[in-house]
């Protein structure tokens, strides 16, 4: 499987942004990720678990090596993420003023 299929399919990057800091077990993926139903979470974990990017360990699901090396790559874009958040706050706000 390509990784930009992989990546591409709904709620996989969200399920290994969950798992950046720490393993965490499927309840705990399906409260971080509203509106994620089960039997999706479980399919995600499955392919991200055969692609060697995540394993089912005792505390949970957790990154391997190369699931971490993917956090490095993925920082940047969380990074611009943040900045776009921020401008688009600002121009909420500059048309809230506006319109008041």
């Amino acid at each position: 499987m390509a990784a930009m299929d992989l990546f591409g399919r709904r709620w996989a990057l969200r399920i290994l942004w969950e798992l950046r800091e720490r393993p965490l077990g499927a309840r705990a993926l399906l409260a971080r990720c509203e509106g994620l139903s089960s039997s999706v979470l479980y399919q995600r974990l499955r392919e991200l678990a055969s692609s060697g990017i995540i394993a089912n360990s005792a505390d949970g699901y957790e990154l391997t090596r190369l699931g971490a090396a993917l956090g490095d790559a993925l920082r940047p874009l969380d990074d611009w993420a943040t900045v776009w958040a921020q401008a688009q706050a600002q121009a909420r706000d500059g048309q809230d003023s506006l319109e008041a």
